[in-house]
């Protein structure tokens, strides 16, 4: 069985998830997780729908894989609103927005995923869309060019971004509403599980879904792939019961260790510690001594290891923690280290 590991704990969104559609839940009561965010997008929602308007224009940020997608379309369902999906990159000239936002009814929804990689030119010209309603378009060239307000149907933009810190200040003002969302505990993954279970007619027993909550890194869409590919061990090796016994021993195959590093982040980890005694070390250097792209590290494997106290980041740069050589089972040792990672699935 060829599995790549590599993709399995990837939260960014592949071609083979397509299925995991039917996975999403449709309505806020239904969303599992991010209770405070949940409650205020209720009240926000029923105070719009009590006035009659369109809701203010909404901003989620935080790491791939956490709901942002979902909750948008959540919103355009609970509104009883269309909603119309992009993504920053596709948006490369101002025909391109203008076609979009042209095409919008009074209150649709338009989604922008991974807005912060938008042409700097489209973003400018959104400004005054998303202030005034209003598309500002230049016809012509030179002398005879003339500037053409359009007026735009209200509607609410929907941005999402893994990188709030990339998003320019006049466009992240323009939001009404700001939402960060965090990894999910672990609890919450394991409801996760055992819905998604449900659906797909899986066998979960509590113990398996607990292993496979506590390898998923807190975040639903790798429970989600986790699920489907520990399906298989236990259909080939377990009658198609996923308890603890077979969640253990497909993670292992997979090389997912008890705390949800993959070999990409125990790679990580190791060439910082094997070449520079634990950092502080350059993100560019990293990426080069672990052939990984910058954004993989900065926006896949970074953010959970600094939430699991395995890495944190200096003005120096990223520096590996006490708590990570005690994972790797490893010791400083005359700015060196020793040991090895045989009890890492342990």
């Amino acid at each position: 069985m060829d599995i790549d590991n590599k993709d399995i704990t990837n939260s960014n969104f592949l071609n083979e998830d397509i299925n995991e559609f039917s996975l999403r839940p449709t309505l806020l009561k239904e969303f599992i997780g991010q209770t405070k965010l949940k409650e205020n997008l209720n009240i926000f929602i029923q105070a719009t729908k009590k006035r009659k308007e369109p809701l203010d224009h909404i901003l989620f940020y935080g790491p791939p894989g956490l709901g942002k997608t979902t909750l948008s379309n959540i919103i355009a369902k609970e509104m009883d609103a269309s909603i119309k999906s992009t993504t920053g990159p596709v948006l490369e000239r101002i025909g391109d927005l203008a076609a979009i936002l042209t095409d919008l009814s009074e209150g649709d929804i338009l989604f922008i995923d991974e807005i912060h990689r938008m042409n700097h030119v489209v973003e400018e010209t959104l400004y005054s869309v998303m202030e005034d309603f209003k598309l500002d378009i230049i016809i012509g060239q030179g002398p005879s060019a003339k500037n053409i307000k359009l007026d735009i149907e209200k509607f609410t933009l929907i941005g999402a971004t893994t990188r709030a810190g990339l998003l320019t200040s006049p466009l992240r003002d323009r939001f009404g509403i700001m939402n960060h969302l965090d990894f999910y505990d672990v609890k919450d993954i394991v409801i996760i599980i055992k819905r998604s279970a449900s659906i797909l007619n899986i066998e979960v027993t509590d113990d398996g879904a607990f292993e496979i909550a506590s390898r998923s890194r807190g975040t639903p869409r790798i429970a989600n792939r986790l699920l489907k590919r520990i399906r298989d061990f236990a259909d080939v090796r377990n009658e198609g019961i996923i308890d603890k016994e077979i969640a253990i021993k497909g993670a292992e195959m997979m090389e997912i260790d008890n705390l949800g590093l993959d070999k990409v982040d125990r790679q990580i980890l190791f060439a910082m510690i094997e070449n520079y005694n634990g950092g502080p070390i350059g993100i560019e250097t990293l990426a080069i001594i672990t052939n990984e792209e910058t954004d993989t590290i900065t926006d896949v494997c970074e953010p959970f290891l600094i939430k699991e106290g395995l890495l944190i980041r200096t003005s120096r740069g990223r520096v590996v923690t006490d708590k990570a050589y005690k994972h790797l089972n490893l010791k400083k040792k005359n700015n060196s280290f020793v040991g090895g990672d045989d009890d890492l699935f342990k």
